[in-house]
């Protein structure tokens, strides 16, 4: 059986994170180990879409630019941390999206090859930092602490009352699409309207 995907119109409008994979570069696996990451690979990675898998995908592209600049950032050569432990509200969700685009990973992650691409280690959590994530590239030891801050961008009063019908299966279908397009509108100006706005992702040098 042959199924198609098919994401809201505004997922391809979203920001796009390049990266330098020295890894993917060395196995062939992309042309000078350049690699585009976007909003729809981490909806694929977390099997869903929204604010929190917006914003995580956002602060570290931010964090990212505030590091390397124009450069292209070099996955697998940056560590992150997590401010909450790794069982915490949604600090697991945001980690894999993190580790989706830069490669760092916990114990669980790549060992390496001859002591090369190592990308295990680079991933800790429960840290004293002073934002949601701390990104530190490993060549430098430069670091950037960033964070979310989404109550200025208020989701539609409609939810409060159609969230509840739908997780109980009260909701018509009407509803249902309703609330699906609602919760997907917040998502949609967080990362068109405000992907760039430092008021609601910000990073900051350590």
């Amino acid at each position: 059986m042959t199924a198609h995907t098919e994401f809201p119109d505004f997922y391809a409008q979203a920001p796009v994170v390049a990266m330098r994979d020295p890894l993917a570069d060395f196995l062939g696996a992309a042309r000078g180990g350049v690699i585009e990451y976007r909003y729809e690979d981490a909806v694929r990675l977390a099997g869903h879409s929204c604010p929190t898998v917006a914003s995580a995908f956002l602060m570290t592209r931010a964090a990212l630019k505030a590091l390397y600049g124009v450069d292209l950032p070099e996955r697998g050569g940056i560590r992150v941390d997590v401010r909450e432990t790794k069982d915490a509200g949604v600090a697991g969700v945001m980690a894999a999206v993190a580790t989706l685009v830069t490669g760092a990973a916990d114990e669980g992650g790549f060992k390496g090859l001859g002591g090369q691409f190592v990308r295990r280690r680079r991933l800790f959590f429960a840290q004293d930092i002073g934002g949601t994530l701390r990104f530190t590239r490993l060549d430098t030891g430069a670091a950037v602490d960033a964070s979310a801050r989404l109550d200025g961008i208020p989701a539609d009063p409609r939810m409060m009352d159609l969230l509840p019908r739908c997780l109980t299966g009260a909701a018509s279908p009407d509803e249902a699409a309703l609330f699906g397009e609602l919760w997907q509108d917040r998502v949609r100006r967080l990362l068109l309207e405000h992907g760039d706005d430092p008021m609601v992702i910000g990073s900051v040098p350590v």
